[in-house]
């Protein structure tokens, strides 16, 4: 059952750093990708379908983790205290970006108060984007060193914290390539270079998101944390993660297309 559970471990932590990777780098490059207001809008509307479905990931993988490793996560919470309120700061500025751009300051179209309300809401889509990536990179560099007691620190941390926030913004930038259209794609496509067909760079960069997470797990004492609760949950997840999979799945085809005009955000 411990071989079970982290493999599920694994493989949730990879969909989330894949799949959410991908809406969390865009929104890293929407002030790039997105110069007006009607741009900035067909960017968020290219990964608004899928963000609040790739959360689910990082979720389950919470959830696998306090309910099989529940000494592993009070260590991990408590040693890397300050990253985990970071990541969670930037998410909650970042989905509140999301939430409120379309439902205060009036309809895309007015000016004054509506405009500046959208910019602030972009604002914090961008910056929170950025903070939940660098916040990942920095729990990354901490769980690499072998670091559970405390946040990591010194260049090397700062670094890796960067490199993965780096790789963040190309996964995000592969998937804006597929995604978007007229002068946004334009802009990514320069990113990403004319040559190289749209699939390649998101496919290169989602394998290496999927490794960051299992490279970080072999780092950690899971077989020893494993509780006592673990033969309940892991036949349970066995049963569920299909269903997950399937949903997941079902989304990505529904929403395949190019994005061609903004959605109501």
């Amino acid at each position: 059952m411990e071989t079970l559970a982290i493999a599920l471990l694994g493989f949730f932590a990879a969909g989330y750093f894949v799949l959410a990777g991908a809406d969390i780098g865009t929104g890293m490059l929407a002030p790039y990708l997105g110069r007006t207001d009607r741009e900035r809008r067909l960017v968020i509307a290219s990964f608004a379908p899928f963000f609040l479905g790739n959360e689910v990931w990082l979720v389950a993988t919470a959830g696998l983790l306090i309910g099989c490793f529940p000494d592993l996560e009070g260590e991990l919470l408590s040693g890397q205290f300050p990253v985990v309120v970071a990541l969670l700061a930037g998410w909650i500025v970042r989905d509140m970006g999301l939430w409120l751009r379309g439902r205060v300051g009036g309809h895309p179209g007015e000016s004054g108060d509506g405009r500046t309300w959208r910019l602030v809401c972009d604002t914090a889509v961008a910056g929170g984007s950025w903070a939940v990536a660098l916040a990942w990179g920095w729990l990354l560099a901490g769980l690499f060193s072998g670091s559970l007691d405390a946040p990591a620190n010194g260049p090397v941390a700062a670094l890796t914290a960067l490199a993965v926030a780096a790789l963040f913004a190309a996964h995000g930038l592969g998937f804006a390539v597929l995604r978007l259209t007229g002068d946004p794609y334009a802009r990514a496509r320069v990113l990403v270079g004319r040559t190289a067909r749209a699939w390649q760079s998101f496919a290169l960069t989602a394998a290496l998101m999927a490794a960051l997470p299992l490279l970080a797990g072999l780092r950690l004492p899971l077989t020893e944390s494993a509780g006592s609760s673990i033969d309940l949950l892991v036949p349970a997840l066995l049963v569920v993660t299909p269903l997950l999979v399937a949903v997941q799945a079902w989304m990505w085809h529904t929403f395949r297309g190019r994005v061609t005009r903004p959605s109501y955000l």
